[in-house]
């Protein structure tokens, strides 16, 4: 998610610094939002008329010290998003706007790690982003309104179209999907119908673009399974446990799009 939020940014004009701890990540990024790019591009979704912004691929934090906005983007696990906004926040200029990528987990619970809480706010973008127009944009009880209207420039900025929510476990779209998602999994552990049929009655249904376990497939299991354990761990609701299937898939590597099996192959 992190280099298609790169991509997003760098399509529109903006210079984009992507830090990352895995040398091989860093070594193909540049490629991978060149690819993203052009492929943004010919469907019409990022403009074709705009330089692209340099992309600058390092392995330091510090090296964010001077941007106007840095944005989280790291796996779903509280302990390492904590770690990095403390990071980030102890090295930012004043003033500079703190953003987390967060599919779950709440922000005043990220805000407490972080120099100045009021800085931070939540921007759940979409899988893929340059894709996708909408985007929650979650205020944390911390939040400030000048943290806000910052954020709110830079979706504009962007492209995208904020729709503004209140902090709490998985704030809209993941308080209600990820227990689909997990529903969804179980009804294939019993056996009462296959993935195909699942995503089936979704899509002819009820009209939906895409199934619930062809969408976990695009999330990535092992992120689905993160999420769910966020949400079990903070609203104690037994629906948000991950079920067998989806701990097995994740145990077995089938992490669906980014491996080419999940719940169904590609």
């Amino acid at each position: 998610m992190g280099t298609a939020i790169a991509t997003l940014a760098a399509g529109h004009g903006l210079p984009v610094t992507v830090v990352d701890v895995d040398p091989a990540r860093l070594e193909a990024v540049e490629a991978d939002i060149r690819g993203q790019l052009r492929l943004a591009q010919l469907m019409g979704k990022l403009p074709t008329d705009v330089t692209p912004g340099e992309v600058t691929p390092t392995d330091s934090i510090a090296a964010v010290a001077e941007a106007d906005v840095v944005i989280e983007s790291i796996t779903e696990r509280p302990e390492l998003k904590a770690k990095v906004l403390a990071e980030v926040s102890a090295v930012v200029r004043p003033g500079a706007l703190l953003v987390s990528n967060t599919s779950a987990i709440p922000i005043d619970e990220l805000a407490a790690s972080v120099t100045h809480p009021g800085r931070l706010v939540g921007i759940h973008f979409m899988n893929p982003p340059y894709l996708i127009r909408a985007v929650e944009l979650i205020r944390g009880p911390r939040s400030t309104d000048t943290a806000m209207a910052a954020a709110t420039a830079l979706l504009d900025r962007l492209g995208r179209e904020p729709v503004v929510v209140g902090d709490g476990p998985g704030f809209v779209i993941n308080r209600i999907l990820q227990r689909t998602i997990n529903e969804a999994a179980r009804i294939v552990e019993e056996g009462i119908a296959t993935p195909e049929a699942v995503d089936a009655a979704f899509t002819g249904c009820l009209g939906h673009t895409t199934g619930p376990l062809a969408t976990a497939d695009l999330i990535g299991l092992d992120n689905v399974v993160d999420s769910l354990r966020v949400l079990h761990e903070r609203t104690g609701d037994a629906g948000y446990e991950p079920c067998a299937l989806l701990l097995r898939k994740v145990a077995d590597g089938d992490f669906g799009r980014k491996t080419g099996q999940g719940f169904h192959r590609h």
